[in-house]
């Protein structure tokens, strides 16, 4: 069969549609002798008798009625191109205030602000690195746009309520220890091997969650307290203990450390979601479906 016009087709979906060359040709906006001519054009092309008069209007005959089927599932793919095309020329533009937790702002959170410069230059971000809790506090007062925040065992209970979250990928969480340590070359650790290690843990304001001892252990010996992530990795290269660090962080230790996974079949976990209002904007939504693409990348590559 030789190739039917694109217009061809979509005339002919507006007289199945409207049951009338006379109704098409009001719906398309065409003069009736135009949709009669490419009504005969395509029966031409396809070999064969498309439609019936009748005394109510015009009725497909069987092969029109399968051609009409068939080419109802190419315009839809058609339209949905066009829109898609259009979406991509329609440059999304604007401010969004994007805030993660610090190990999410590690690697996760540069990854994302560096690919939307890529995809949408017009696109304004500004970051805030903050707590879980902060985050979804300036959600809330509408000075933060798009929130990472990190859920599950030992942590808050959040109140989401008026607020659309969705998971995003991550890992485990892990171990870092220097690059000498007995555990530095293996690529699981049994949580009793842990008991005796001592620990670099985090410490910030009393609401402010850290990542402490390995979170199961009852008694963990705590060697140090320290506030930011560089002091930490600057004791546990030093050889003064081992800390706990997600997987969406595990890349970013610096040279001297490595990351290790542990058997523990207790630890429940934890995970994180980006969170927004319901009542956001395109571009918000862009940014939030940005960070959920690049942590299930992410997490494919780890």
């Amino acid at each position: 069969m030789p190739d039917p016009s694109i217009t061809g087709l979509r005339v002919l979906r507006a007289v199945t549609d409207t049951g009338s060359f006379t109704a098409a040709a009001e719906t398309l906006g065409y003069t009736q002798s135009a949709v009669s001519k490419q009504m005969h054009t395509l029966e031409l092309a396809t070999g064969t008798v498309l439609f019936r008069r009748t005394p109510r209007g015009v009725e497909l005959t069987v092969a029109g009625q399968v051609l009409a089927s068939r080419s109802a599932t190419v315009l839809n793919e058609l339209d949905a191109a066009s829109r898609e095309l259009s979406g991509l020329s329609n440059e999304i533009s604007g401010k969004v205030a994007l805030g993660a937790f610090p190990t999410a702002a590690m690697r996760l959170v540069p990854l994302v602000i560096k690919q939307l410069r890529l995809d949408h230059p017009d696109l304004t971000l500004e970051f805030q690195e903050a707590s879980s809790p902060t985050q979804l506090g300036r959600l809330r007062a509408g000075s933060l746009d798009v929130a990472i925040v990190a859920v599950g065992t030992g942590l808050a209970d959040y109140d989401f309520a008026g607020l659309r979250t969705d998971e995003i990928a991550g890992g485990p969480l892990m171990i870092a220890v220097p690059e000498d340590h007995p555990f530095a070359r293996a690529r699981w650790v049994p949580v009793a091997d842990l008991e005796d290690q001592p620990w670099i843990v985090g410490g910030g304001a009393r609401d402010d969650p850290q990542f402490g001892a390995w979170p199961t252990l009852v008694s963990p010996h705590i060697a140090f307290t320290v506030r930011d992530w560089p002091t930490r990795f600057g004791f546990v290269e030093a050889r003064l203990g081992i800390t706990t660090i997600p997987a969406i962080a595990s890349t970013s230790v610096p040279r001297g450390i490595r990351t290790v996974r542990v058997d523990d079949p207790s630890w429940k976990g934890r995970h994180s979601v980006v969170a927004t209002r319901d009542d956001r904007s395109d571009a918000t939504a862009l940014v939030a479906n940005a960070v959920a693409l690049t942590a299930a990348q992410l997490h494919a590559s780890d």
